[in-house]
């Protein structure tokens, strides 16, 4: 017996679980706060266990074809000299997919393109989710109308609601009302995509100074996305972003100023990053369960924060269908799907302390890597990476991103459910 999701929050996480709970079988809604998908942001890598949750979602492919694999790159001083190597052919091999680098946007695009006109709402502001009835969620809207089939407010009634409503959830509070929420990391991050081809040496750079990091991620149409990090207290903006970050790394290793001189001022995005420190105490409450940075935000230092969202999406679609499968009849007496309360509890079993985990060691990359600003702790770090044994790099890598995706199958029906 299929049921009936609501999806808050378009974003990746969002936009993945509605397609993996489709793909079983159910129906789903997204409910998108924003009145336009502007398809804004900058750049992102996709590890494979990313990518292996994309093809199981049935989107790996199309990913693929607007990505571009990292095989080359690494980590630098601001002078340019070597740190560590990136072997992206030892990853693949071991893997079965390189890391590849796509715009955010064409991400987005991959995933609206794998669901059906409508099933995405925009302008539709999430009021209230009423969890009382434990067969069923009641989600309150202000207005909706993506597809301009009317406005005002409106109620939807579901077997699940996902909250994928980002680092500032406002749903988290459902399922762990004291929770202290996201908690500043002490890094503030400027990225902008380049408005034309650059000429790069490398798919994936990082360079480490002293409280600050300066990366780029090449593009399969010749742009780059780069990110600049700083140590910097929260709030702090700048006039212009642009000659800020001129004036902060103008002066290190090529092809950085080139980059910069590739870019468009009002390209600049500039955010804090925000992690959630305090682990939650659960993923879920009721029919609700949470997902993607509104369960584990964490800092970017692995680049695993999408990538932990996917596998959140997957492994929500697989709890649900194999549970909802042979043998799960739903009593006359319980409207709604069947097995919804043992599928979230799976779902929170297998990906909370994966992803918690992943959090720490993210967290605990900043400490070692960009964040450091003493001198001799820098130059004790930049020693052991040159130091390091070739295979360090990739191991480090495998160690979050070999992950096996469940395959997602419609469960199958029974006679008289």
């Amino acid at each position: 017996m299929s049921g009936y999701a609501v999806v808050v929050g378009g974003g990746i996480g969002g936009l993945a679980t509605a397609i993996g709970i489709r793909r079983i079988g159910w129906e789903v809604t997204v409910l998108e706060r924003a009145a336009v998908l502007d398809d804004m942001g900058a750049g992102i890598s996709l590890h494979a266990n990313g990518m292996r949750a994309l093809d199981a979602l049935g989107v790996g492919e199309a990913v693929r074809r607007a990505a571009r694999p990292q095989y080359t790159g690494g980590t630098r001083t601001p002078g340019g000299a070597r740190l560590a190597r990136m072997d992206g052919a030892a990853l693949e091999r071991a893997l079965g997919t390189p890391i590849v680098g796509i715009p955010r946007a064409a991400l987005h695009r991959a995933l609206r393109a794998a669901l059906p006109a409508g099933c995405v709402v925009t302008n539709a502001e999430v009021t209230a989710v009423d969890l009382s009835d434990p067969r069923r969620a009641r989600v309150s809207t202000a207005t909706g109308n993506g597809s301009g089939s009317g406005s005002g407010g409106s109620a939807r009634e579901a077997d699940l609601v996902v909250a994928a409503d980002g680092v500032r959830s406002r749903l988290r509070a459902l399922v762990a009302p004291d929770h202290p929420g996201p908690a500043y990391s002490g890094s503030t991050v400027l990225r902008a995509i380049t408005d034309r081809p650059v000429t790069l040496a490398s798919d994936f750079e990082l360079t480490w100074g002293r409280g600050a990091e300066f990366g780029h991620i090449a593009f399969a149409d010749g742009r780059a996305e780069w990110h600049a990090v700083l140590n910097s207290p929260p709030g702090v903006r700048f006039p212009d972003p642009l000659a800020e970050t001129r004036r902060r790394f103008g002066g290190w290793h090529a092809p950085i100023p080139a980059l910069l001189d590739a870019t468009r001022p009002g390209a600049v995005l500039h955010h804090d990053i925000h992690e959630l420190v305090t682990p939650l105490p659960s993923f879920v409450a009721g029919r609700l369960a949470l997902l993607g940075d509104a369960a584990h935000a964490m800092t970017p230092n692995l680049g695993q924060g999408a990538c932990q969202a996917l596998e959140d999406a997957v492994t929500l679609a697989a709890a649900l269908a194999a549970e909802s499968g042979p043998g799960r009849r739903r009593p006359a007496s319980q409207p709604g799907a069947p097995g919804v309360d043992a599928a979230l509890v799976r779902y929170d079993a297998e990906r909370r302390p994966r992803s918690q985990a992943v959090a720490r060691a993210a967290r605990q990359a900043g400490r070692m890597g960009q964040r450091l600003s003493h001198p001799l702790a820098v130059a004790l770090r930049d020693t052991a990476l040159r130091v390091a044994p070739s295979g360090v790099t990739v191991r480090a890598i495998l160690r979050h991103a070999d992950w096996t995706a469940p395959r997602l199958t419609p469960p199958a029906a029974t006679p008289g459910s």
